[in-house]
């Protein structure tokens, strides 16, 4: 029997502290089966663990936070060109309910994404996560791409880690304002701040 959930469009400014503090609880329990140190990030009342979202979709059943995907508009470099794009990440889905499929939260935001006039989505994803993704891919909507270097900053300055870091990560590419071969030619993407 698939679980009923009802999805709800939120911009960041929008939630208040209470929503903060069940998010954290529930990336708390989504990311911390894969390491604590998954899960490190979301302590208090912080909701994001890298870059902060400018709008989520939260998912919703009758047992509170089902599923989330977070948005942010930013340009990253893929190679030597400025692409604009909206990051989805911060992708989570409460254990009990493995198998909602990021399909679903991508749907949710298909609309919104088109309304922003944004010309493609993107984000990455662990290698491990490839046979889920390639299980969306396959309907023809997102295109992943391999071999691709990303380089990011991390959320905070330290003293004991570089500012920055690179990972061969799978990257996701959905068109959405423009077609894929648009996509500009390049092994190397910078995300010119935090992932999401």
């Amino acid at each position: 029997m698939r679980c009923e959930v009802r999805w709800s469009l939120c911009w960041e400014n929008e939630l208040q502290l209470s929503d903060h503090i069940e998010l954290t609880e529930f990336f708390r329990k989504a990311y911390g089966p894969t390491g604590a140190f998954n899960a490190k990030p979301f302590e208090g009342s912080r909701s994001w663990a890298g870059a902060r979202p400018e709008l989520r979709a939260i998912a919703y059943d009758s047992h509170g936070i089902a599923a989330h995907m977070g948005l942010l508009r930013r340009f990253i470099k893929v190679g030597e060109v400025d692409q604009l794009v909206a990051e989805l990440g911060l992708y989570g889905v409460r254990p009990d309910l493995e198998g909602l499929g990021i399909s679903h939260s991508i749907h949710v935001m298909l609309p919104v994404l088109q309304e922003l006039g944004v010309p493609f989505a993107f984000g990455t994803v662990r290698h491990a996560l490839r046979k889920h993704v390639e299980r969306f891919a396959r309907y023809g909507l997102v295109t992943i791409l391999s071999g691709i270097h990303v380089r990011f900053t991390l959320p905070e300055a330290r003293l004991d880690k570089p500012p920055t870091r690179t990972e061969d990560a799978l990257v996701i590419v959905l068109p959405v304002g423009r077609s894929m071969s648009d996509w500009p030619a390049g092994t190397t993407i910078d995300r010119n701040g935090p992932e999401l």
